[in-house]
């Protein structure tokens, strides 16, 4: 499977929220973004930039929030401050400084870079591959390659999952030995000794108290989950007035339909209800899986 490339660079300026996973590219030619295929154009700002979500990768949310479903919110602060600022200088900028409204100033304010990627999402982003300046672009702008697994380990995706700092999380976009890579890289990651970066707080599979939207939110206190599993928890507890229970998250989950399938061959399935398990006082909530052993498909 072959993504396309396009050179530009990496702009952080303007008021430019990026967070662990996903940030702004502008293009050497604007015109490369009508190349871009996928579920939704994207549709760049007046500058040429666009938003750029890395593939394969979840890092934790430093802020979130889906119309209709309450105020924005964030996961843990800490670790998603340093998913976002790794991000930030794999890709060359040597200067972050983050502001109380998670806007970031950078030194410089672009750095030159290229993308290799397969498409848009439904929301209008780029999802790539994010590469720095000192790596060579095998091709010209506006051309497809093959990813090999060399590439693959000098891309800013694999750099954070390698860190300890993003989750996997596979999309059909990513071929299957491009999302091996990111699977050894994380479980590498999460059984060293001592674990790194989100795996030694995180509660996916282990189970995670839940009393409220502050189980997950608080920065002193709040467990560290899977992102995808936060969004979906989060909008659940502000879909109403005093929602704290854990009573109708698994028919929420139901109703969300999300599909997915269990790698590597798994069948399609759907509904994340039937990946995790609640305790009997509805107290405690896990995966039954982690996340590099799921596909998840677009929807």
């Amino acid at each position: 499977m072959s993504m396309l490339l396009i050179k530009g660079s990496f702009r952080v300026d303007g008021g430019a929220e990026p967070d662990g996973d996903t940030l702004p590219f502008v293009p050497d030619d604007v015109a490369d973004w009508k190349l871009v295929g996928g579920r939704a154009r994207v549709v760049p700002k007046a500058d040429g930039r666009a938003a750029v979500r890395l593939e394969g990768v979840d890092a934790l949310e430093t802020h979130y929030r889906k119309t209709g479903y309450g105020p924005e919110r964030h996961q843990p602060r800490k670790l998603g401050h340093l998913a976002a600022d790794a991000l930030l200088k794999h890709l060359g900028f040597t200067s972050i400084d983050r502001h109380e409204n998670e806007t970031v100033t950078t030194v410089p304010v672009q750095v030159p870079g290229f993308i290799l990627t397969s498409g848009a999402d439904a929301y209008g982003r780029c999802i790539a591959l994010a590469f720095d300046g000192s790596v060579r672009p095998p091709v010209y702008s506006g051309y497809e390659v093959a990813v090999d697994e060399d590439l693959m380990k000098r891309s800013a995706n694999y750099r954070l999952v390698e860190d300890g700092l993003a989750y996997p999380m596979f999309y059909p976009g990513l071929p299957g030995y491009l999302r091996d890579l990111l699977r050894d890289a994380a479980r590498e990651a999460r059984n060293s000794a001592p674990p790194k970066g989100v795996w030694a707080e995180d509660k996916t599979t282990g189970g995670a108290l839940i009393d409220g939207i502050g189980s997950i939110t608080d920065d002193d206190t709040g467990v560290v989950i899977l992102p995808k599993l936060f969004r979906r928890l989060k909008d659940y507890l502000d879909s109403g007035s005093g929602v704290t229970s854990l009573a109708g998250f698994s028919a929420y989950l139901a109703g969300a339909a999300d599909e997915y399938r269990h790698l590597p061959d798994g069948r399609t399935k759907t509904g994340l209800h039937r990946l995790i398990e609640i305790s009997e006082d509805g107290k405690t909530l896990r995966m039954t899986r982690s996340s590099d052993e799921l596909l998840f498909l677009d929807k």
